[in-house]
């Protein structure tokens, strides 16, 4: 798909897991989208729901998933799945990641970055 010849040696063919991607006619978009822990799950959901509905390329059977996945350290981690059909993948994938961030930004849902915080302990004199 990326104009790169792969040759796989037959020990490989033998001994490794090969993965198909092009196999079928279907195929599920993996997203996974954090927001930030003071914005709404709810509110992520329905901007989410809504655009996975406006786009004809996602296929409502089976029906796409959305989900929270993760408390993790700076967000709360969504996965966002819907299934399309596989000439469409990519297309769908890099349109669907853009539209929540610009539907995020217009409707006030954060999108945090990693950060650390630092406390640092004073020598008592």
């Amino acid at each position: 798909m990326d104009n790169i010849k792969v040759i796989i040696p037959n020990g490989k063919l033998f001994g490794d897991v090969i993965k198909n991607v092009s196999r079928y006619d279907t195929r599920r978009v993996d997203l996974v989208i954090g927001i930030g822990y003071s914005s709404s799950i709810q509110k992520a959901y329905e901007v989410v729901k809504k655009i996975l509905n406006d786009d004809e390329r996602v296929l409502s059977d089976p029906a796409p998933q959305i989900a929270v996945s993760e408390l993790a350290d700076s967000s709360v981690n969504l996965v966002v799945r819907p299934w399309v059909k596989t000439p469409d993948y990519w297309d769908t994938k890099f349109d669907l990641t853009r539209k929540v961030k610009e539907a995020f930004d217009e409707n006030g849902i954060e999108i945090p970055f990693p950060q650390v915080v630092m406390h640092s302990a004073q020598a008592d004199s």
